[in-house]
């Protein structure tokens, strides 16, 4: 294998393990592993993290790999931006209807303000999607940068090394993403905005309410 195609290989592995459907369950993992949130039973946790690994990541990646299997589109092809219209709204159907669930069983009210963030973020770049791509791997990421910095506020605990870490898994993901041809250097620092303000302000008005 040649260097550019270790390269490419490396920068696809990037992009598939930090997808932006796989963040939300991370945040809801390290919530109840680094807060009082694992004062919680484990059983409770399990269930609701199998619960948002359902809606927020298996229901979508299915129905949207049966899209554009239907369409007879490559991955490449999908990220197209006219085209990226119907995998946004299939995955935000699947989170309004995770919250909506979530309501109905009354799950603690921190999990369903994580999820209400990233629909928030995913909305937003659905909506700029219109008229121009935005990288949702990194709105993603940036989400995750702002729900770090209030989490840290909210349960007093120092996010610096967290915070480093998560900088720099940005920096490989968006230039994961630029080395792939899917995002231009102002589409990732555009997205990686999008989600640090979506978060940062959304999970701030909600905890608040």
């Amino acid at each position: 294998m040649t260097r550019e195609k270790s390269i490419i290989y490396a920068a696809r592995c990037v992009s598939l393990v930090f997808t932006p459907f796989y963040l939300p369950l991370l945040g809801l993992a390290a919530l109840f592993s680094f807060s009082y949130l694992n004062l919680l039973p484990i059983e409770y946790r399990l269930t609701v993290l199998l619960l948002v690994y359902f809606f927020t990541i298996l229901l979508p990646t299915f129905l949207i790999h049966l899209y554009r299997r239907a369409q007879g589109w490559t991955l490449i092809e999908l990220g197209q931006k006219r085209r990226r219209m119907v995998p946004y709204a299939i995955s935000i159907l699947c989170y309004l209807t995770c919250i909506w669930l979530m309501q109905r069983l009354h799950i603690y009210h921190f999990v369903p303000i994580i999820l209400i963030a990233a629909l928030l973020i995913q909305m937003v770049c659905a909506l700029i999607n219109v008229w121009w791509k935005i990288s949702t791997h990194m709105a993603g990421i940036g989400g995750v940068t702002g729900a770090l910095i209030i989490f840290s506020e909210r349960f007093s605990f120092n996010p610096v090394w967290w915070l480093c870490l998560v900088l720099v898994l940005a920096g490989v993901l968006g230039t994961a993403r630029m080395i792939l041809r899917q995002h231009s250097l102002a589409q990732v620092l555009c997205g990686y905005a999008v989600g640090l303000v979506c978060a940062f302000f959304g999970i701030n008005y909600l905890m608040s309410i």
